[in-house]
Order: C-alpha cells, then structure tokens, then sequence
C-alpha cells in the first residue's frame, strides 16, 4: 500500500475488471477510478464493474466519469443532457439545474458518484479547439448562473460535480490534451471575464473544482495552474474561501506529460493544493503505479509533507460521505419525463438564421454531409452522416443522400445534375473546420433552395451565405429536432 495513493484516481483498461487487475488496485489503495467510453457498455456489465471496483478500493472509493452533457457523454443509453451551449441558447437557470439532474439519475443509477462536469469556461476564443459547445456561452454572467445551476441539479441527485477548467480554458486556440496553452492576460481581465463562473460556484459551495494544465503569467510565470501554488493555495483556497475538493485534470495530457513524465507531476500538484490527482493510463496500468511511487519518493524527499497529504485525503473523505455513491433506481416513469424533457430543450435550442426553408414530404430533397466527422480531446464519439439521413428520411421519404468520405475533394455533382430543382441540405458535422468539398458546394448553391445544416459547430463559407439551421448537438434527439423543424406546416 501507497501512502499517498488515496489521492489518486485511475483508470482500467476495459469493461471488466480482472482478478490481477483488481489485486493491483487493492495492492495500491488508490482513492477512485475514472470510466470513459471503453469502460461502459450495458447498465448490467457497468453495475458489475463498479461493484468490483468498490470491492477492490474499499469504503469512500470515487467512481468518476465525464457527463457533461451534448458531444462528451460516456453513458450514452439513457437520456443525454444537452451540450451546455445549447443549455446557453435557451438561457434558463431552471432548465440548467435539470439538466444536470437528468445526467446525475443516469450515473448514480449505477453507483457513479463524481462527475468531472460542467465546464465553467467562458468560451471567449472562437478557435477554442477543446471548450467550443462545451461551455455555456462567451458571456461571464450566464456561464456563471447557468453552470452552477447545472453543478448543484447534479448534486441535489447525489452525484458530486467537478467545476473545470480552473481558473478558465476558454481564452486559449491551443488544445491541453496536445500541447501546454498560456493565457497571458492580467489579473484585471481575468476577474472580468474567467473567473466569475468559479468565484459563484465556489459561494455556492460546489463539491469539487478541476484544475486547468494552462500557464497564467502574470499569477505564476513557470507553472500551469494545476501545478501553482499560487493558483490552487493563494488564489482559490486563501482568497476565495475555497473548502472543496481541488482535482487535477488528466495527467496524461501532454501539456503535463511532456513536461513531467512518469508521474513527477502528482507530488507538485498536491504541494501546490490539490486533493485528487486524475492519472490516466488508458490501459497501462503501471502508469498509476508510477504516480504512486513519485509520491512515495517526494514524502521520502520531504518535497511533499504527510500533513497535506493527510489533508487531501480529509477532504476527499468528508466529499465521500457527502456522495456516498449508494446506487438509486432509475424509475420507468422518470426516465419518460426526462426523455420528454430532453425533447423539450433539443427544439428549444434550434437557431435559425436567414430564411431557412420548410421542406415537403412529398418531394425529392438533397442531403450532401460527411460520413463522419473527426474528433479528438475529451470526444468520445462522433456525428453520424447515416443517422443524420436516417432522422431526415422519417420526415422526408424521398430523400436523396450523398454521405463523402473524409479523404473526398469535391462534392457528387451527379446528384445535383440529376435533381436540378430538388432542395438541398448542405449539414456540417465538424467540431473543426470542415471539409473543402463543402465549401466548394456552398457557392454552388445561390439561386437554389438550400439550407445548412450544422449539428456542431456553426460554420461560415466565405462566398456563400446559406441560410443556417444549428442544432448545438448531434444527438438522436437532436437530429428529430432538425428533422421536424425544416417541414412544411
């Protein structure tokens, strides 16, 4: 046993835990495990492994995950809370606060009791490549009110929230998963637009708070945030009163990997104030073994006391008493007020901008999308260019699809030829950039009926104003939503 690995929380390799697997976290005491998608198939299979899991770590062990809500979900088979940008769009703290209710019932249905989740980023780069539809909008006050209504409806349901990107992610174009982001701004600007999400979460008594791998300057010029003392003691703790848990973001993220390989990175972060410190392996399960030992060796060092060990592991235990992650039913009737709930915001979020046209059943209609769209960061999944012809076909029979590959350069001129006068979707699936093809295809369109479709980002196509449909989301629920709203009548 680790002294110091009560403080970490682990991965596991896959949707069941092996007796050598389980032996190993037993062996090392660690303080909680993070499922991602390759961890979660069906309720049953999940139940099991958590039931394992807890019997490996014992009383107060975490089962965290990410549900945040729109295009990063790891529970996909119940119903999906909207993307928090959605969420913005509607603009309602009461449909905030049931949101986060809605992901709580589908995770601690099954014992999962943190959930790394809402973004409290304000989304002020629109080349944020990690935030995007992930925060509640680029207005401090709203991502404020409405993510931390988000944050205690997920809590009131017994499921602790973990506010993140501390202290702000969203004024960044650079990615945390690949490379270490600085945000040189001064304190002045950072108080007007970062931190008033945080500071209302943190007076509203939020039960865990991310840290953010993103260098500040001008509050510590050498440390990303999840490594500063300046940061996680003097600012969140000693000026803001903060008395939750503090919790890193991945360490296998290289803007920490790169820097401090094999662990090195939990001591420093513990040191600088945090609580829990996330190691992911994605497999590897010597990883965690290493971030152990780094522990290990800086007790030894005195780098790292047992006093702020001691209290790292106070706070997670009190945390745990809090959310003890006892597994509630998910009633049938429940779950039928939340799908319609879901529904409900899924029509509410639609943006419609310029004269979007109503289509007609009973003519031949164009859909010219992608067949998928990439991802990276924190996305599990991605759109579909099939289910997106499957939704729109229920409404519109005679449908004709064009799905294109990723490697495809120009768009199938032979459907337009063939259908001179038919109407045309022209849907988006990227998170980033899309696809030449498309652009070529939107200034080919003037003069026809047409009408962009975006189920992600809302894109622009220099040359080309289409009049635009966005759904802030490519769900199933979405996707009905977009189908209903382009008919006739």
């Amino acid at each position: 046993m680790t002294q110091g690995a009560r403080t970490l929380i682990v991965d596991v390799p896959g949707p069941d835990l092996t007796p050598a697997q389980g032996r190993f976290l037993r062996a090392h005491d660690f303080g909680g495990v993070c499922l991602f998608a390759r961890n979660i198939r069906t309720p049953e299979q999940t139940a099991r492994l958590i039931r394992d899991l807890r019997d490996a770590l014992g009383e107060g062990a975490w089962i965290a995950t990410d549900q945040e809500g729109g295009a990063v979900l790891r529970r996909l088979d119940v119903p999906p809370p909207p993307a928090p940008l959605a969420l913005g769009v509607i603009g309602s703290e009461d449909a905030a606060r049931e949101a986060g209710a809605v992901a709580a019932r589908g995770l601690i249905e099954l014992g999962i009791n943190w959930d790394f989740a809402p973004s409290l980023d304000v989304n002020v780069d629109p080349r944020n490549p990690v935030i995007g539809e992930r925060a509640f909008g680029d207005d401090p006050a709203l991502v404020a009110r409405l993510g931390t209504a988000w944050a205690l409806g997920l809590e009131a349901q017994g499921v602790m929230a973990a506010v993140k990107h501390f202290p702000g992610h969203g004024d960044t174009h650079q990615d945390s998963h690949l490379t270490l982001p600085v945000v040189d701004k001064l304190p002045s600007a950072l108080e007007a637009t970062e931190w008033p999400p945080f500071r209302t979460a943190v007076a509203a008594g939020v039960g865990s708070v991310m840290t953010a791998h993103i260098v500040y300057p001008a509050l510590d010029p050498h440390r990303p945030a999840t490594l500063s003392p300046a940061l996680l003691t003097g600012l969140l703790r000693e000026r803001w009163g903060y008395g939750g848990v503090v919790v890193t973001d991945a360490t296998d993220m290289r803007a920490i990997a790169d820097r401090f390989p094999h662990g090195a990175a939990a001591p420093l972060a513990l040191a600088a104030g945090a609580d829990a410190v996330l190691s992911c392996g994605h497999g590897e399960m010597e990883t965690h073994a290493e971030h152990a030992q780094a522990l290990d060796a800086a007790l030894r060092e005195g780098s790292l006391t047992e006093a702020r060990v001691e209290e790292a592991r106070a706070r997670l235990e009190h945390a745990a008493r809090r959310f003890p992650g006892t597994p509630r039913p998910y009633p049938a009737e429940r779950r039928s007020t939340d799908e319609a709930s879901v529904e409900g915001w899924a029509r509410e979020a639609l943006t419609l901008t310029g004269d979007v046209p109503r289509l007609s059943p009973d003519e031949p209609v164009l859909l010219y999308a992608p067949r998928t769209a990439p991802v990276g960061g924190p996305y599990g999944d991605a759109p579909s260019g099939e289910a997106l012809a499957d939704a729109l076909r229920a409404r519109l029979p005679r449908l004709q699809v064009a799905l294109h590959e990723e490697e495809a350069r120009e768009p199938d001129w032979a459907l337009l030829r063939a259908f001179p006068d038919a109407p045309v979707i022209l849907a988006t699936l990227d998170r980033w950039t899309p696809p030449g093809w498309q652009a070529r295809l939107a200034r080919a369109l003037p003069g026809r009926t047409a009408v962009h479709l975006a189920l992600w980002t809302v894109h622009a196509f220099e040359g080309a104003a289409l009049p635009t449909l966005a759904t802030h989301g490519f769900r199933e629920v979405n996707l009905r939503a977009a189908a209903a709203a382009l008919m006739r009548g």
